[in-house]
């Protein structure tokens, strides 16, 4: 049975607010390429082991859990294709489980943990992320592509460069060489920009780009306008990377962090200023509960506005019935001037409209 984002965030939050009385909540994540025969084993062996805890409560109650957990994997002759996350333990004298067998991103993480609570990351990669970031690393001979969603790095290509290394020849030979290394550097530069372009500007769209590398190849690669220009105009920032893989995206987002934190603040901050705007322009928008759940009623919403001071079950609500329409939900700070503003001459809700309600 597929779980959709709001049922999902609603089973995370419950799981997150779950506590044992001491470490007898049990999570165990099995990753596609895992054998169930092996987590089996492994539960089988720490039911045994359970034997020996001295105090008779958490001896039973971290026993019924992993009993629970024997039973549900008995329903699966194989791991499902996106992996398997099961959790069980005794809350406030209850046996609770929950079982995620179909989740939208595979389980990249195999996992047998016993704590006070319960480790919900395994499932938490499964959210949908409110940006996408493309990065690109380019370095002399080589270049690496990702996406970064959410907290997720997906590498997406690297390739090598034909470039030849610098000459020490003289005269005409090194002015024949220099043209033909300058040739291939301009062809791998549009090859890069090529495959950004195809791998940014499908679905989903990249919200910004951000670009590392060694100094001088990196800055001549963005003043040389290789990329498209709706990459090439959402560029949030250039950073020194040494080489061009997968390590190098990772350490691009590590040097990137601020200007991924103010381009969240930016897109809130002009959300709201076209609100505002068309706010006093009498132009398409909604405010206020009334009128915002009419407008998401006639399927109208282009992008929902919604405070952060709004319970948190509410935003979760309506953020499923605005991208179940193909709207935008983004969650404004009380933290900022304009965002106390609009929570509290709006009652944190509003939207900017795809068309008119009369």
């Amino acid at each position: 049975m597929q779980t959709t984002e709001y049922e999902l965030r609603n089973r995370i939050d419950q799981l997150t607010n779950y506590r044992g009385e001491g470490t007898e909540l049990i999570t165990v994540a099995v990753p596609p390429d895992k054998s169930l025969h092996a987590v089996r084993e492994r539960i089988d062996r720490e039911y045994a082991q359970a034997a020996n805890i001295k105090s008779d409560q958490t001896r039973t109650h971290v026993q019924d859990a992993l009993g629970r957990i024997r039973r549900l994997l008995q329903a699966y002759e194989e791991t499902p294709p996106s992996g398997l996350v099961i959790y069980a333990g005794v809350v406030d004298g209850e046996l609770q489980d929950a079982v995620f067998d179909d989740l939208d991103v595979p389980v990249d993480v195999s996992l047998y943990r016993c704590a006070a609570e319960f480790e919900t990351t395994p499932v938490e990669q499964a959210l949908t992320p409110s940006e996408v970031y493309g990065l690109v690393v380019l370095e002399r001979g080589h270049a690496a592509l990702g996406r970064l969603a959410g907290e997720r790095i997906v590498s997406s290509r690297t390739f090598e460069s034909q470039v030849m290394g610098k000459s020490r020849a003289g005269g005409q030979s090194a002015q024949r060489f220099e043209r033909e290394r300058d040739r291939q550097k301009h062809e791998f530069f549009e090859q890069v920009a090529d495959a950004a372009e195809q791998t940014f500007l499908d679905e989903p769209t990249v919200d910004g780009v951000i670009l590392g590398g060694t100094t001088i190849t990196v800055d001549e690669f963005q003043q040389g306008d290789y990329l498209h220009h709706e990459l090439r105009d959402h560029i949030l920032g250039v950073y020194p990377i040494e080489y061009a893989t997968k390590q190098g995206l990772s350490q691009l987002v590590e040097r990137a962090e601020d200007v991924l934190s103010d381009a969240e603040r930016r897109r809130e901050r002009e959300a709201l200023d076209r609100f505002f705007a068309a706010l006093g322009q009498g132009g398409d928008v909604a405010y206020g509960a009334d009128e915002t759940q009419t407008a998401l009623d006639y399927g109208a919403v282009d992008v929902l506005l919604v405070s952060d001071a709004r319970p948190p079950a509410e935003i979760r609500e309506l953020e499923a019935a605005t991208t179940d329409q193909g709207g935008e939900c983004l969650v404004v700070s009380t933290d900022t001037d304009r965002g106390a503003q609009f929570d509290t001459a709006f009652g944190g809700l509003g939207a900017l409209l795809r068309f008119r309600i009369n």
